[in-house]
């Protein structure tokens, strides 16, 4: 009598769900997202799924390639936009859809800065062969467009940087910080700085993102017209 009671209770105890790599990268998204990148550590990692940091090994090898499955999930969240034919309306599309990422995970911004090596997965690759494919139609030489690629990924990545640093915005306090500036500066001989630095304030951050998208996309054509 008590064996089969206390069999009944164990049938009825929940199973914890198996660890897996995924379940772990899955985590360390959640923890990079919620805490910022520097909390992202085996041990707290381990705390999140309720095991020991020890356990984590016996699925990935260390720290290092549970980032680099953060970086490849991530990328996986990218929604291609549908085609034009365009290449600079495809190719502002794209960028678009590449700092909504970014703003999403605010974090993986200092990953992809920090990382020492190329990236990896087809994720990756997938909205990287893209992005060349718009350049390379537009007339670019292969060298040429993975030049192109790299400024306009730099640009891309400094800008929501940027963005996340409180550098540009519109709000209240951010145009009476401006203001000081102005009276600050007056009579400093900074005459150029004091012209400008009100448009700053006033500055919208997708007006901004788009004017910097064009003079990318016109040097890019500027060239190509140039090489031919």
């Amino acid at each position: 009598m008590n064996v089969k009671t206390e069999a009944s209770q164990t049938d009825q105890t929940p199973r914890r769900e198996p660890l897996t790599k995924e379940r772990i990268v899955e985590a360390a998204l959640r923890v990079m997202d919620a805490e910022g990148l520097d909390a992202v550590t085996m041990r707290r990692i381990g705390r999140e799924l309720g095991v020991e940091a020890m356990s984590l090994y016996n699925h990935v090898e260390d720290k290092d390639d549970i980032l680099n499955g953060v970086t490849e999930r991530v990328f996986t969240e990218f929604d291609y936009p549908e085609l034009t034919g365009d290449w600079m309306r495809d190719g502002r599309a794209m960028s678009h859809e590449w700092r909504r990422l970014l703003n999403l995970h605010p974090s993986v911004c200092q990953l992809l800065a920090e990382r020492h090596k190329p990236l990896e997965g087809l994720a990756a690759f997938g909205a990287m062969d893209k992005a060349l494919g718009l350049l390379r139609r537009a007339g670019l030489s292969e060298r040429d467009a993975a030049q192109a690629f790299n400024a306009l990924g730099s640009y891309i990545l400094g800008y929501v940087t940027m963005e996340q640093g409180l550098m540009l915005g519109n709000d209240e306090e951010h145009a009476r910080q401006h203001d000081e500036a102005v009276t600050a500066l007056q009579g400093s001989g900074f005459d150029n700085v004091v012209a400008c630095l009100p448009h700053f304030a006033d500055c919208d951050p997708d007006q901004q993102f788009d004017f910097g998208l064009d003079l990318i996309f016109r040097g890019v054509r500027a060239g190509v017209a140039g090489t031919a």
